[in-house]
């Protein structure tokens, strides 16, 4: 009887390790596809020479289905004016963004150590400068 009073203690202790490994795994790779999606983006304005809309849709639009948030949750700050490349290093060539999605649940059972649902959220930011490509005609 002692070990089932002990088992019942220590189980919901131990199960809550097994489900944030199941959840560390399940942001993982929201953030990882995140990343890619930030990345092909950059890649595609880098080209350009900004973020043009048709890149900032198809970014934003990527980042609404995987994630299941709206465009009102996510911050993207994107450069959208032109900046062209020179023959040597200027700040004016850099091309600025910064993407930030809602990451919903950080710890699993966060109720079970006393963590509010509204603590156990964040955001998820990539933000950095890349020099631009493209080239004054």
């Amino acid at each position: 009887m002692k070990q089932l009073i002990v088992l019942m203690g220590v189980l919901p202790i131990m199960l809550v390790f097994l489900f944030q490994y199941a959840l560390d795994q399940k942001n993982n790779e929201r953030i990882n596809r995140f990343q890619e999606y930030v990345y092909q983006a950059k890649e595609q304005a880098k080209q350009e020479g900004c973020f043009t809309p048709s890149i900032r849709n198809e970014l934003s639009t990527k980042i609404t289905d995987t994630f299941g948030v709206t465009e009102g949750e996510m911050i993207l700050a994107l450069e959208a004016v032109p900046q062209y490349r020179t023959t040597a290093f200027d700040e004016r060539e850099l091309i600025y963004y910064k993407v930030s999605v809602p990451i919903e649940k950080i710890m699993a059972g966060n109720r079970f150590f006393g963590i509010s649902d509204a603590d156990n959220q964040g955001m998820y930011t990539i933000e950095s400068w890349t020099a631009s490509e493209r080239l004054r005609d």
